[in-house]
């Protein structure tokens, strides 16, 4: 009788667990993350000529949000949320942080069910200035529509030179995309939901320091270039 109350208490225990709310958050997450991969590499590789490799290989972080929204605009005055990871000087990618964007329209009107977004940061100072504060694309960091094309180098003058070039898709349509103005975050809840504890953003990208490293996590680091 007293090893039946154990068991049962014992799977009332696994329950709760599974159905907490922090089981559900980080299982979001976790798609995400999932998702944020598979967008990355559709989008370097698209058949209209992706992302110059030349693009690829000089960022220094790369951020990543699918699924935007439903609507006429990339965005249209709501939220997206997606990932981010920086290398080190020897070219390894950090864990992941969860960041947000947002503004009143975020520039291609493709009028997409559902838009996914990516963003090659080419200076650590814009990624720093990301993880510590809420910062605005144009403002605090200059941000331009990247080049398209497998040979297509962005523009050699540094004083042209954007510190952030960013693209989208949509429909099967694949462009760079202007996003003068829109507000970028890190999802700090997302942050400390997914990882377990609080966890200062930068302290993941820049010391690549985490308390946990999901298997999914680990997969969209080493899928960038």
């Amino acid at each position: 009788m007293l090893s039946r109350v154990f068991m049962v208490l014992a799977w009332a225990a696994v329950l709760a667990a599974v159905s907490s709310p922090s089981a559900y958050s980080q299982g979001k997450q976790a798609i995400k993350l999932e998702n944020a991969k598979l967008v990355y590499e559709e989008m370097v590789d698209f058949d209209d000529g992706g992302v110059p490799a030349s693009l690829r290989e000089e960022a220094k972080c790369v951020a990543v949000i699918p699924h935007l929204v439903k609507g006429g605009f990339l965005v249209g005055g709501r939220h997206g949320n997606g990932v981010m990871s920086c290398h080190d000087d020897e070219g390894v990618w950090s864990p992941p942080v969860f960041i947000e964007i947002s503004g009143a329209s975020l520039g291609l009107q493709i009028g997409g069910q559902s838009s996914d977004l990516v963003l090659f940061f080419m200076t650590e100072k814009a990624a720093r200035s990301l993880m510590t504060s809420k910062f605005t694309l144009g403002g605090d960091a200059s941000v331009a529509a990247g080049p398209t094309g497998k040979e297509t180098v962005p523009n050699s003058d540094p004083d042209e030179e954007a510190e952030i070039y960013s693209y989208a898709r949509a429909r099967g349509l694949f462009a760079g995309v202007s996003l003068q103005g829109s507000h970028l975050a890190p999802d700090q809840k997302a942050i400390e939901n997914y990882y377990g504890e609080r966890i200062f953003p930068e302290k993941i990208v820049f010391e690549h320091w985490v308390p946990r490293y999901p298997p999914e996590a680990r997969a969209f680091s080493e899928s960038l270039p």
